[in-house]
Parts: C-alpha cells; structure tokens; sequence
C-alpha cells in the first residue's frame, strides 16, 4: 500500500489483514472489550440513578473513573514493558471480567444499615470499575506499545486507525443491543446487556491468551518504584508536553459532563423516539433506547472519517487533524445542553460529535511516535498519568454544578475550558517529525 492511495471505509479492514498477527489478535481482543464497555459504561449514569443515587454520586462515580485512568496506565506500561503484552493483557482481562460480574451483581444486593451510615447499592457499582476498568485502562500501554512496534513511523496513524476502528465498529454495535434490550426502560434489560457484557470479556480474554505470539513482544526494564515514575515523566519527549496540557484541559472539560450526556436525555429532555420500521412497524424508543441509538450515529460518523483523517495526516501533518478532534470535544458540551428537545436534532448534533474521534489516530501517533523502540508502553503511561492526575476532580466539578447549581452552569464551564485547550494547542502544539 503506497502513501499515494486514497483511504476510505475500507481501507483500516484492508491493513488489518495485512498486518503483523499481534495487531490482528489486539484488535479482536478490543473489538470484544470494546463491546462490552460500551454496552455498559455509558449507560451507568443512569443505572446509578436507578440505583439510588443523585446527580453529585454520579459525579463522583466519573472521577473515580478519572483517578483509574491516571493510576492504572501508567502501572499497565510498565508492566506490558516489563513483562510483555500477552500474559499483561491476559491478566487484565480476567479482572475487568469480574469486573462486569459485580456490576450485574449490584442490582441484587439490598441497602445494608452499618448503624452510622446505610450502604446503598450503588456502592457496588464503584467497586466494579476498579476491576472492569483494568484492561481497557491497564492495557493502554500494550496497545500502543503493539501498535508501535509492528508500523513504519510515517504510518502510525493509519496503524492506529486500523485498531481504533475495530474498536469503533463495537462501539457502533453495542448501543444497538443495548437499545433491543432497554427499548421500554432500562430495567430489567439492563442486567441482560451486563450478561452479554461478561461473555464477551471472557471470550476476548481467552482470545488474546492463546492467539497472541508472545515472541513478538518488546521487553523493557523492571521498575524502580516512584523515583522510576518522575524520571519517566522528565524524559517525556517535547513534543508531548504542548499536546499534554492541550489534552488535559480538553479531557478536563469533557470529564465534567461526559457522564451527565445520558442524563440529559433521559432525565432533563426526556426524549424518546418513534420510528417505523418495515417488518415490526412502529417502534417507541424509550429515552435510554434512544440515547443507545444517538450513540451509533456517532459512532457510524467516526467510523466513516477515521481512516480519511489518517490519511490526510500524511500530507497535512497530525497537528492539523488533531486539533479538529479536541474542538469538537470543546464546543459538544454548550451545543448539547441547550438544544432544541427534536429527536433528529440531537441525531444531527451526535453525528457532528461523532467527528471527535477523527482525530483519534493522529493524537495516539502524536504520542507513541517520538517514543525509542521498547519504552512504548512506558512513555504512554507517562502520558496518560498526569493527564487522568489533572483531570481527577473533573467529574466531582461538573457533578456537584449539575445537582447543587445547575446543568447549563456546568456544561458551559466545560466548553469554556475546552475551548482554552484547543487555543492553546493551535499556538504552541508541535508536530511529530515522521508527518512533517
């Protein structure tokens, strides 16, 4: 495949079975994850609410995630670095497994008074993130260390394409089953979607166990404990450092509501949708049936602009095409929030969100690409460390701004501070060498 070809739907297929057979098992062991976390993950906000909880727990529930994906990637490099990305990733799986068990379990278990305090249900579902988050958090550093090792640097974007839209293509699937099962309300459909979840973790766990050629792998250095972590972080290359800060600030924004978008249509618009199908005729959607569809329109739209915005890196640069991706995070938040309450209003607005992730690719190259051969996995954690560290209390922010001050407060803060992300990103952010 020459740089000349033009790049379409197609075109990550096509590379994906001409690739090293490693890439080729990661992607299906993240089609398989990938699947189950969509399924699952954007609809716990509202699976919380069921269980009790108010809009500032589900803050709380985002920045518990937020301290995961800055705790957990780091450690996940180092060890992928230090032991190799098969038996790490065989590990993680198995734990994000158990998991998907405790959030199906949450339903079942009743409030139980301690005397001082009453621990609710919704208690459980946090204690299912530490584990459920493991591969898909802990795994980040083999992935890009993968990734890295089996592509020509001036085709890391297209690499990256290539699984991310694996990747997607589960994100496009899984709110359609999720939609099937919760199409009058969420419960009880739900624990079926946590069923199905926990089938495909363990399928994709064993995959990746018994299909991946270890020899493959790179193998790092062991790890040196905390002094080990500042060093890492001085010696991340320059070019990171500007996409760091734009990225945290753009994540920042996005932590504060990302976990309030199913809110909004279930609980402040509630908006349905009916359609008329051919074989079922007409179909009421409930709000979090229709919320799983708004979710596949963004993710058909990623899918469609992945691979050409990879390709168009090639000749523009990653700068470019990334900076498109964290704009449209920035200005999602203020456009969402006040909205029109049209269903084909707010099919339009996510397929515009669905752009997002067009720059995707080009942001995970702009980071895996100044990394030395072997130490992928270690500079990516690095990345993602003090990222997830600054966007900790994002999600507590924009949950306390959603109960206690109000919704609109919240979402325009987050598209303000976005905004400063992208600006600043377009003054001093660098360009890796291997695009320019």
């Amino acid at each position: 495949m020459t740089t000349r070809e033009s790049a379409g739907v197609l075109d990550p297929f096509r590379q994906f079975f001409s690739m090293k057979r490693d890439v080729l098992v990661l992607s299906l062991a993240m089609f398989a994850f990938s699947l189950g976390f969509q399924m699952t993950n954007r609809f716990l906000p509202d699976y919380l609410v069921y269980l009790g909880a108010g809009g500032f727990v589900v803050g709380l529930f985002a920045t518990l995630g937020n301290v995961i994906g800055a705790v957990y990637p780091y450690y996940g490099g180092v060890v992928s670095d230090r032991v190799g990305s098969r038996y790490a990733l065989t590990v993680f799986g198995f734990l994000s497994t158990f998991g998907f068990v405790i959030w199906l379990v949450s339903a079942y278990v009743p409030a139980i008074d301690l005397g001082a305090f009453v621990l609710e249900p919704w208690v459980w579902v946090f204690v299912g993130l530490l584990l459920a988050q493991c591969w898909k958090s802990f795994g980040i550093g083999g992935h890009y260390a993968i990734v890295k090792q089996a592509t020509e640097p001036s085709r890391l974007a297209r690499g990256f394409a290539s699984t991310e839209t694996f990747r997607r293509t589960a994100f496009l699937i899984a709110p359609l089953i999720v939609a099937v099962l919760v199409v009058d309300e969420l419960m009880p459909g739900f624990l079926w979607v946590l069923v199905i979840a926990i089938v495909f973790a363990i399928l994709g766990t064993i995959a990746q166990h018994f299909l991946y050629e270890a020899e493959a792998d790179t193998v790092g250095s062991a790890f040196e404990g905390f002094g080990q972590i500042v060093d890492d972080l001085r010696a991340l290359p320059d070019a990171l450092r500007p996409l760091l800060v734009a990225d945290a600030l753009v994540r920042f924004a996005n932590g504060m509501v990302y976990a309030f978008f199913i809110l909004v249509i279930t609980q402040v618009m509630e908006i349905g949708l009916t359609l008329s199908l051919p074989v079922f005729g007409t179909v009421d959607l409930s709000p979090a049936a229709f919320f799983g569809v708004l979710l596949s329109v963004e993710m058909f739209v990623a899918l469609l602009t992945m691979a050409p915005a990879a390709k168009i890196a090639e000749y523009t640069g990653l700068k470019p095409v990334v900076g498109l991706g964290f704009f449209v995070y920035a200005i999602f938040p203020i456009v969402l929030i006040f909205a029109p309450e049209n269903a084909w209003v707010l099919i339009a607005l996510f397929a515009f969100s669905g752009l997002r992730f067009a720059g995707l690719p080009a942001h995970k190259a702009l980071i895996v690409g100044p990394a030395e051969r072997g130490a992928g996995g270690r500079v990516t954690g690095s990345y993602y460390f003090v990222r997830g560290a600054i966007v900790i209390p994002s999600g507590a922010l924009g949950g306390f701004l959603w109960q206690f001050v109000a919704p609109e407060t919240s979402f325009v803060l987050a598209s303000i501070i976005g905004m400063i992300g992208v600006a600043y990103f377009v003054i001093f952010g660098q360009e890796f060498e291997a695009y320019q």
